[in-house]
């Protein structure tokens, strides 16, 4: 996969949050029709305490099927540090070098991270999306920024999430009585259409698979990365 040219990851911290709010004017929400997405993709990353690498992973899967299709692997060390709100700086250069090596065309792209639901309204999956000029969703396992009201406890009950006076993502339970994801928009998608997919591609776990399987992917190159592989 081509990936245009972009800005640096290795900011000062003012810097990297004036390129947040400058580079946010460029995101788009949009409807994406279910029916206009033939394959989903997923990222995620592992973090070596050992040796101070990230490992990414991407998965390809067909859609509606999820019948998994391709997935790639990258090692890159880091050069920014964990600081909320920044996530972005620090995973997607690993994320970059993964999909670099994807061959297989995709519509979507699932992100264990936040979309417009950051304090920014640029999180990883809008960073991601802008670089990309892709549709993306952000699939976050815990809440960054927001509120939402009470959630009812079947799949595919889902609550607004509010931050600011405005609608920045939803509270979504994805299976009967588990804790719900957190998903925005990231770019080229909107509210409904996110939950949608994120729904359609949880169909056995909590997590859906296209990201469920990043994880996993990521977890077992981040082991065999540790025990000198």
């Amino acid at each position: 996969m081509k990936i245009r040219p972009c800005h640096k990851w290795d900011l000062e911290y003012s810097e990297a949050v004036a390129l947040q709010k400058k580079l946010a004017r460029g995101i788009r929400l949009q409807k994406l029709p279910l029916r206009s997405v033939r394959r989903v993709a997923g990222a995620d990353i592992a973090v070596s305490k050992t040796t101070g690498q990230a490992v990414g992973a991407v998965a390809v899967f067909d859609f509606p099927s999820l019948e998994l299709i391709e997935e790639r692997v990258a090692r890159v060390g880091l050069a920014f540090p964990y600081i909320p709100g920044l996530l972005s700086f620090r995973e997607i250069p690993v994320v970059v070098e993964c999909l670099r090596k994807v061959t297989t065309p995709f519509d979507v792209l699932l992100c264990d991270g936040q979309g417009i639901a950051h304090p920014r309204r640029f999180g990883l999956a809008s960073h991601l999306g802008y670089l990309l000029k892709k549709p993306t969703i952000g699939c976050a396992k815990s809440l960054l920024v927001g509120a939402f009201d009470r959630l009812g406890p079947l799949r595919g009950d889902f609550a607004w999430l509010w931050y600011d006076g405005k609608r920045v993502g939803s509270a979504l339970r994805t299976q009967d009585g588990v804790k719900p994801l957190f998903v925005s928009p990231g770019h080229l998608a909107d509210h409904e259409s996110s939950r949608r997919i994120v729904l359609a591609c949880a169909r056995r776990f909590r997590i859906p698979e296209p990201t469920r399987q990043a994880d996993r992917i990521a977890g077992q190159e981040k082991r065999r990365l540790e025990a000198g592989g």
